[in-house]
Order: C-alpha cells, then sequence, then structure tokens
C-alpha cells in the first residue's frame, strides 16, 4: 500500500470531519483508504459519507481492525478504523467473457443431457443429431437468464453495480446448477433492496409461465411415450399447483395424468417453478431475503431464523410420518444451506426507511406465486 500526501480523486478531509476525524489517505490501486476515528455510530457514519463519496464516483464502506490483522482484503491494524473507497462502475467495461464462456459451457452441457436423457440421442449420433434438443436448452436457460436478468436490470435502474449472470455448467438432470449475479455495490435503500430482490423471481416466473403453456401445446417425444409404458424404476416430478393452473388455463389438463408424459420444454417450465421456491426462501442474501429484509427491516431476523428449522421439519414429516425418503435430502440440503445465509445475515441497506405500501403488496403477492411453485415432494422414485 503506497503512502501519497493527499489523493486528489476522494473528498478532502474537511468534507467527512464531521463523523469520520482523518489522520492518514491512503492509495490501494485505486482504491482510498481514509485512517481516522468514527465521530458518531458506524452506521450514520456511513449514511452521512456515501452521498459526497458517490458524488466523487467512489462507494465507502467503514470497518474496523481486529487482532487477526484486518477485515477482507484491506490490511487494517487491530483498533484501527479506516473508510474504504472503491471507484463505482454502474455497466459492463468491454466484452465479458468469463460469462461468454460459461454461458457457451452451459449451453453445451444443457444441449448434451437434453439429447442424451430427453430426447434418448446416443453420443455415437453425432453433434448434429444433438441439436434436435435445442429446445430444451432454450426453456432451460430462459427461465434461469430471465430470472438474474430481471435483477441486473434493477440493479442498473437504481445504480448499483453487479454483474452480468454467471452460468454455472454442470452434468445435473437439467445439465446445469443455475447462473448468479454478483452484487459489487451498497445497496442504497430498501426501495431499490426490494426491487433488486423481486424482480427476479417475478421476471423468471413470467419466463416460467409462457415456457410452461409453450410446451404444454407440444406432443410429448416418441421415446418418451415409449419409456413411459416399460416397467421398472423412473423418477417422477411432481407438478406445483402452478403448472397446474397453467394446463388448465390452456386446456390440456389432460397431458398431465399420473405417469403422463410431457414435452421436454415443460421440464424448462417445471424447472423455473422449483428455482422461484428456493430463491424466494426468506433467509439471508437469498431473493426472498431481500424482499423481507426491504419489508420488515432488521425485524427480519426473526422470521429468517426459523427458516432452516421450518425445512428440516419438513424433511423429518416426510420420513416419519409419511415413511418416504422421497425429496428429504432436497429439503436436508436446503436447511443446511439456509442454516449458513440466517448466520450470514440479511443485505444491509445504506438507507434503512420503510417501503411505501404498494411495494409491501407486491412482496406478498410475490411470496403467494412462490407458494404456488412448492409442492412438499417435488422428486419421487416410482417403480412400476
Amino acid at each position: 500500500m503506497e503512502r501519497s500526501e493527499w489523493p486528489t480523486a476522494g473528498p478532502p478531509a474537511a468534507d467527512v470531519a464531521s463523523v469520520f476525524a482523518v489522520y492518514d489517505v491512503r492509495e490501494d490501486g485505486d482504491r482510498l483508504v481514509y485512517v481516522g476515528q468514527p465521530r458518531a455510530a458506524p452506521g450514520r457514519v456511513e449514511r452521512e459519507l456515501w452521498p459526497r463519496f458517490r458524488e466523487c464516483g467512489y462507494e465507502v464502506q467503514l470497518r474496523q481492525g481486529y487482532p487477526d490483522g484486518g477485515e477482507g482484503d484491506v490490511p487494517i491494524s487491530a483498533g484501527e478504523y479506516v473508510l474504504v473507497a472503491r471507484p463505482r462502475s454502474v455497466g459492463v467495461d468491454g466484452v465479458p467473457w468469463t460469462n461468454v464462456a460459461l454461458l457457451v459451457a452451459t449451453v453445451f452441457s444443457t444441449l448434451l443431457v437434453g439429447a442424451t436423457t430427453w430426447y434418448r440421442i446416443p453420443l455415437s449420433a453425432g453433434p448434429v443429431a444433438m441439436l434436435e434438443a435445442w429446445p430444451f436448452v432454450v426453456a432451460i436457460l430462459g427461465v434461469l437468464g430471465i430470472h438474474e436478468l430481471g435483477h441486473y436490470v434493477m440493479s442498473r435502474y437504481h445504480e448499483v453495480d453487479a454483474t452480468l449472470p454467471y452460468f454455472i455448467p454442470f452434468p445435473s438432470v437439467i445439465g446445469s446448477m443455475g447462473a448468479v449475479i454478483r452484487m459489487k455495490g451498497r445497496i442504497p435503500d430498501r426501495e431499490a433492496l426490494f426491487d433488486i430482490g423481486v424482480a427476479g423471481p417475478l421476471a423468471g416466473l413470467a419466463a416460467t409461465v409462457v415456457v410452461t403453456a409453450v410446451g404444454l401445446q407440444l406432443d410429448p417425444l416418441p421415446v418418451q411415450e415409449a419409456a413411459s409404458q416399460e416397467a421398472g424404476t423412473f423418477i417422477r416430478f411432481n407438478n406445483p399447483a402452478l403448472l397446474v393452473l397453467v394446463a388448465e388455463a390452456t386446456g390440456t389438463a389432460g397431458k398431465l395424468a399420473a405417469n403422463g408424459s410431457v414435452h421436454p420444454v415443460v421440464f424448462g417450465g417445471w424447472v423455473g417453478m422449483l428455482v422461484t421456491v428456493l430463491n424466494l426462501l426468506p433467509v439471508g442474501q437469498l431473493d426472498g431475503g431481500h424482499i423481507l429484509r426491504a419489508v420488515l427491516g432488521p425485524r427480519q431476523e426473526t422470521l429468517s431464523a426459523a427458516v432452516p428449522a421450518l425445512l428440516f421439519a419438513l424433511a423429518a414429516y416426510l420420513y416419519v410420518v409419511e415413511g418416504t425418503v422421497n425429496s428429504v435430502a432436497i429439503w436436508v440440503f436446503w436447511g443446511v444451506f439456509a442454516l449458513g445465509l440466517a448466520y450470514a445475515g440479511a443485505a444491509e441497506p445504506v438507507y434503512d426507511e420503510p417501503l411505501d405500501r404498494r411495494r409491501v403488496a407486491v412482496g406478498l403477492l410475490t411470496f403467494v406465486l412462490g407458494a404456488l411453485c412448492f409442492t412438499p415432494v417435488p422428486i419421487e422414485v416410482v417403480t412400476v
């Protein structure tokens, strides 16, 4: 870390002196590190200084050093307070090659799984034959990508620095482990936290309904119909209420008969619904956690703490009362995951003013739509 006489890019000491006494300013690459002593509570320091630093093109965060030598990637002596100012960057600079490479890899892995698992095309048939599974790829990546783009668009709207979606290739039943965006900037207020959090599930649900409705208009593949007549053990993906409602609204409810076959595109809609349920768990920095934190403020910690217990209770109910192991592992895994998220805590906006009633109503509606995507046993092993 190089010492500077006084960096000219950031706010001068006089502009921060009301809440933070500056002893020194250091340059650390493109960051500025103001060393000093707070003259107010940490939350107030950030609230007071945040607009001034943004005017100069920086995001600011107050940190305190601990006996272990620091916090994160900024060396801080024990007991030392610093304001870390990072350059703001809203948008994409140049070609995001990492995002592009992961998208291409995920297209390939999804196409491979779709062709071999759902379309029953052997690898020996070659890459051209495997392209027949392109509707499956569009369905899966469509619902995942539009969900994440919902977050990204609202991040741009509120001028919060965020990455484009990172798709995760993986040879699972869908050929992917989903997609994520990374929030690099501070959330200015509860409105921004709510809008960014709710945009993903709502955009993803819109895409999910469209994909499901289109898929239900398509006839099952001949290989699927043949497989449904065979005796043996297979995996059944149980239908949530929203999928049934879409089928009824489109006059295709008959295609959802027990052990019946539907086109693989419908499975893309099913995936979108499961993704919605899991993302709307009201805990930590999941979408549901963002929404709940924006609606309830710090009080959301009480409800979030109950989420892992409810997931473990659901797993126990299925195993003990229903006498089945179907989907038990799913809820145990997410119970453990939610426990870690609850411990880590929710996102903290700079300004913590209550939401307006309109947003609260949209939040409640989003959770209701999420509930329609829930089924206690989404995946079931069936022997016929």
